[in-house]
């Protein structure tokens, strides 16, 4: 049975859990730094995306198994233990092959804490407030993500060396995992036993089919509204330079921040589904706007009204898969984290579609149909919602 004690002692540390997540986005301004550093071509500067983001594919599933073995709470501080290895590393020797293996240890680690951790806080919340912490958790991650280029541009501004982020990184790994460490949970008991093969096998499961392609499209939307918003402002604006374009990004961050703040607050109180449906309506609107948009207040705005809108719907989708089988939550999480390695795959379909028309109002075809796509599954949750009461 779920442990009914809803107290901050309990969710506090789970959520601060959620800022190590945030440690994953530090691979994008990595890149452009690393590529200066070592002299890098672009294509091999795009391996570090890579070796990130792998391992999501690889070890999501038998990250889930491992779970349903050891607990969700020791699973979580083994991730710690990996990020602690890959931020370590950096303070002995900076050359490109030990960078290589710390942000393959961070791609790893953090697709250990991301299986682990959103049904560890299904162990401390109750079903109605789940939504609401998933998002309060998307939150903390996305000020984690928002300070690390911060950070870093300070460390390489002030002390000329940006990879003093991370003992920074690792002292915040530190102090999560200590106070993870020293705090009681009572956790689910697995009431099932689970191989690969099952496990995948859920996707045979036409919701759970849905949900997980649902996720896949909402990290598409994420990954591509961060390669495009620069694009766009370079191909609109006359004059804009890159250095000033990747302003777009941060705009982005901002308000994606702002959204999923927001989000933790309204969804205890306002109906998940009918947040949903609003959500994706006025995310396809602004991306529609942003095909036609050629002034740069009205680029800002639209873009800010993307990060807004789509700030929660990660967190919505998660929380219905990991209520619709509540006995398989390990599994369900896996296979739901699995479907981030999918982001890698838009940024390419974008080229392609961008390409063929020579103008970026192709990439945004690409994300309208993502956003397209969570229209028809914002409007299917209904039946999920009463599939998951007659449980």
């Amino acid at each position: 049975m779920k442990n009914s004690n809803y107290n901050l002692k309990k969710i506090l540390p789970i959520l601060f859990g959620f800022f190590i997540v945030g440690f994953v986005d530090l691979v994008g301004t990595a890149t452009n730094n690393i590529k200066h550093d070592f002299n890098l071509s672009d294509s091999m500067a795009s391996t570090l995306p890579m070796v990130v983001f792998l391992w999501f594919l690889i070890f999501s599933i038998p990250v889930g198994l491992l779970m349903n073995r050891i607990g969700r709470k020791k699973t979580v501080l083994l991730s710690m233990i990996v990020h602690l290895i890959a931020f370590l590393l950096p303070l002995f020797a900076y050359n490109f092959t030990i960078i290589l293996i710390t942000f393959a240890l961070l791609g790893i680690g953090n697709t250990i804490i991301q299986v682990s951790l959103n049904p560890l806080l299904s162990n401390v919340v109750q079903n109605n407030k789940l939504t609401a912490s998933l998002s309060a958790g998307q939150f903390v991650k996305a000020i984690s993500s928002f300070l690390g280029p911060i950070i870093a541009a300070y460390a390489a501004k002030e002390f000329g060396d940006w990879t003093l982020i991370f003992p920074v990184y690792l002292i915040a790994t530190l102090a999560s995992s200590f106070w993870l460490l020293v705090t009681p949970i009572t956790e689910n008991q697995t009431i099932h036993s689970s191989s690969f093969k099952s496990s995948l096998s859920l996707l045979k499961n036409p919701t759970v089919l849905k949900l997980f392609i649902g996720i896949f499209t909402v990290v598409g939307i994420d990954v591509g509204i961060n390669t495009i918003a620069p694009k766009l402002m370079e191909e609109r604006i006359f004059g804009m330079t890159s250095l000033d374009s990747v302003y777009a990004i941060s705009v982005y961050f901002i308000f994606r921040t702002i959204g999923s703040f927001l989000g933790s607050i309204m969804l205890s109180y306002v109906s998940v589904r009918k947040f949903y449906i609003t959500s994706t309506f006025i995310a396809i609107s602004s991306l529609l706007a942003l095909i036609f948009a050629d002034n740069l207040n009205i680029l800002y705005l639209f873009i800010a009204l993307v990060g807004l809108s789509v700030s929660n719907i990660f967190s919505i989708v998660f929380s219905y898969a990991l209520q619709y089988l509540p006995d398989k939550s390990n599994d369900i999480s896996a296979l739901l984290i699995m479907g981030i390695s999918g982001g890698a795959l838009f940024p390419w379909l974008m080229g392609l579609a961008s390409d063929s028309l020579e103008l970026q109002a192709g990439a945004l075809i690409v994300l309208i149909l993502c956003c397209v796509y969570h229209i028809y599954l914002s409007f299917f949750v209904k039946k999920v919602e009463i599939e998951t009461v007659d449980k």
